[in-house]
This record gives C-alpha cells, sequence and structure tokens, in this order.
C-alpha cells in the first residue's frame, strides 16, 4: 500500500503517528511525510530563514531512520489557512502523487490554529484530487482516499476508535523525534520539558488502552465514500 501522513510542522507526525508510520514501512508499504509548514517560527532566538533550514533538514533526518520519504510545502509558519486554494492545489499535488490508500493527519479539534488548518486543507484537497478535470500541475487523479485522524497533543479532546501497537516500534519512534534538536534540545535546556519522555508516556497511556505496552490512537474520518470494509492501519 501507499501511505500518505500529512502533518503540519517537522515533528508533528513524529509525536503522534511515527510508531505507525514505521509500522508500515515493516510490512511493505511505500510511506510518505509532507510537512505543510517549515516550522520557520518555532524557536525563541533561532531566526526564521536559519530555522527553516535547520527543520527540513531534521524532518528528512527522522524520515530516512524509518525509511520514508520526505516533503514539504514550505508553507511559513502561522501561514496555513483553510481555503487558501493555492495551498489546497499543492496539497492536491502532493496526494496526486503520493496516490495513497490512506491519509494520516491532524484531528479538526487540535490546539493549534495551524494544525487545525492543516486538518481542513486535507479534507477538502483529498476530494478535490479525485476529480479528473480539476487541472493542477500533476496530471492524474487520485482515489477517493480514506483519512484517520492522528491524536492531538496529550490526548486531550481526543478518544481514539482505532488503536496500532507501536511496542516494536517505541525506540525508534523516539530516536526519529530526537532527530528534531532544535526543538527537543531547547525545551530541555531552557524549559526543563523532556519532550521524548512526554510523548513516551502518551504512547504508553494508549498502549493501556488497548491492552499493549505501547500504542498510538487514532479517528477514522467516517464520512461516504470514505470508508472501506477492511482495516487499513498496520
Amino acid at each position: 500500500m501507499n501511505v500518505l501522513a500529512i502533518g503540519c510542522h517537522p515533528d508533528d507526525i513524529e509525536i503522534n503517528c511515527a510508531g505507525t508510520l514505521a509500522k508500515c514501512v515493516k510490512r511493505g508499504d511505500n510511506v510518505t511525510v509532507c510537512h505543510v509548514c517549515n516550522g520557520n517560527m518555532g524557536h525563541e532566538v533561532i531566526m526564521p530563514d536559519e530555522l527553516r533550514e535547520m527543520r527540513i533538514g531534521e524532518a528528512k533526518k527522522a524520515g530516512s531512520l524509518a525509511g520514508i520519504k520526505v516533503v514539504t510545502c514550505d508553507i511559513g509558519d502561522c501561514l496555513a489557512m483553510e481555503g487558501n486554494l493555492e495551498q489546497r492545489n499543492i496539497i492536491v499535488d502532493i496526494i496526486r502523487e503520493a496516490d495513497p490508500d490512506f491519509i494520516i493527519t491532524h484531528a479538526p479539534t487540535d490546539y493549534m490554529p495551524d494544525h487545525v488548518a492543516v486538518s481542513r486543507l486535507v479534507f477538502d484537497a483529498s476530494f478535490i484530487a479525485s476529480v479528473p478535470h480539476y487541472e493542477t500541475n500533476v496530471k492524474k487523479a487520485s482515489k477517493v482516499t480514506p483519512i484517520y485522524y492522528m491524536d492531538n497533543l496529550g490526548g486531550l479532546d481526543f478518544l481514539p476508535t482505532e488503536y496500532v501497537d507501536i511496542t516494536d516500534e517505541i525506540e525508534l519512534k523516539l530516536e526519529m523525534l530526537e532527530c528534531h534538536e532544535s526543538q527537543l534540545k531547547w525545551m530541555r535546556d531552557h524549559d526543563g520539558i523532556d519532550f521524548a519522555d512526554f510523548v513516551r508516556t502518551c504512547a504508553k497511556y494508549r498502549g493501556l488502552q488497548c491492552n499493549s505496552a505501547y500504542a498510538e490512537g487514532f479517528k477514522q474520518c467516517l464520512v461516504y465514500p470514505k470508508i472501506l470494509p477492511k482495516r487499513l492501519l498496520p
């Protein structure tokens, strides 16, 4: 299968679904990760142009650890906008190029405006990408693609309907997360927050809910005709 995960910023995917994506690679799937925003506003000291380069590089390094292709829409932080035609068309092209059997993205109840905007952009683009006569730079239509929403940060306002056991992938997930040094090192040094431990704790909590050591939780987007009578998650 082809799997496409579309997150807002570099590190959002590692936080919420990298274990599942690593498991997809293990079963033979082709996995692509797309970051809509480039993360250029994610630091108090490092200036946006420099940080943009750093975070794109960190994301590619993280993906390489699990055999995942990483691409970016390269939109600045705080600029993702629901209903923006240019941004929607970029994501249409990402979907058409990846030709996914399912998409993972942010839930519409997430805490950050950029995340919520990306959730809606992906929902809209996933349908439009399937319209044969809608013209973008990629000259082929995709299938109508099922969508799974990944967990909100800290699991707040999110009750999973599906779980993926990532017990065998948890250390790889955290190794991928640690590639985002511009974020994790700053939080440890200046905020006193061990974000990797935070992510491990959330995965352990989801694991407790489904009788495994570690898990990631998802909600399926239950709209016609995105529902198939088979399990797609690993």
